[in-house]
């Protein structure tokens, strides 16, 4: 099998770098390779490639910078998606787009189903919300996998670097307690794309869920975080998390209160569940903990 793989930089990536070898010759795109802000020529490049699988882990994420950067999250949210998707279709190739929960309101109380209504919040969900869109109108042959609180130990910044760097500046620290979702290890999201792509077929293509199973808010994901590292003697002097509300802690975009995925139809098809959020959050502390020191 011939694998492209676009965004081989960031966090899923680099782990989807590292497994995707055991199905096939994997050629991987990072922003040095191709500029996904231009994307001139970007399908014809696919198209040479002739890719039997194209993996698009390429995104722009940066979800308060989106609402003063509209056209630019549009360009690698949406517009990129689009062409990747005419090239599956021109080449007969399958597409495996990663989304997000940002393109749901969060404004119900129980885990969203792949069918449920979409809403974003802002500019960001609203840019993946249109790449979905597009995937969908350009080829059949494509798996949607939408994820959430993505963290690991490559690539940027994430919300678990961030909190071991302020736990090891600051005595107290304030967390919002009125989001809750789900946060998942890129490592298992790479994991479970492996899984999912010898299982794909004219039944299986369409949209899918993944993240690490159960749920938590900020403020309890910050309290593990904390708790986890200072088991595993990570540099802290943190002595308080203090839970506060979203008023509280304002920012640019408003984020879903509750954004909790619901991974039924994934776990069917690869007939496996996946892990509870703690265990990998464990694991990842546990890997980064060469690099942070």
């Amino acid at each position: 099998m011939k694998i492209l793989l676009l965004g081989a930089q960031g966090q899923v990536g680099q782990e989807l770098k590292l497994v995707l070898p055991s199905l096939g010759t994997v050629t991987a795109w990072g922003r040095a390779d191709f500029d996904l802000a231009t994307s001139g020529g970007l399908m014809a490049a696919v198209v040479e490639q002739q890719p039997d699988l194209i993996v698009n882990a390429a995104a722009y994420t940066a979800v308060d910078r989106a609402e003063s950067e509209p056209e630019l999250a549009h360009q690698i949210n949406a517009v990129v998606p689009e062409q990747l998707a005419q090239a599956a279709e021109s080449c007969g190739s399958k597409l495996i787009h990663i989304s997000t929960d940002y393109v749901f309101d969060g404004r119900q109380n129980r885990p969203y189903q792949i069918d449920a209504a979409t809403n974003p919040l802002g500019v960001y969900g609203q840019s993946k919300l249109a790449g979905e869109q597009a995937v969908q109108r350009a080829t059949d042959r494509y798996a949607i996998l939408r994820t959430a609180w993505v963290y690991g130990a490559k690539g940027k910044g994430n919300f678990v670097k961030t909190m071991l760097r302020l736990g090891a500046e600051r005595d107290e620290l304030g967390v919002v307690y009125d989001q809750v979702g789900t946060p998942t290890w890129a490592y298992d999201i790479a994991q479970a794309i492996a899984a999912l792509v010898p299982q794909l077929n004219e039944q299986t293509f369409g949209i899918y869920h993944y993240t690490n199973s159960g749920a938590v808010s900020w403020y309890d994901f910050a309290v593990a975080i904390f708790e986890e590292a200072r088991t595993l003697g990570y540099p802290l002097q943190l002595s308080s998390v203090r839970p506060i509300t979203s008023e509280q802690y304002p920012t640019p975009t408003e984020r879903p209160a509750y954004s909790v995925l619901a991974g039924d139809r994934l776990a069917r098809v690869l007939n496996q569940t996946a892990p509870h959020w703690r265990a990998s959050l464990r694991k990842m502390l546990k890997e980064y903990l060469n690099i942070y020191k």
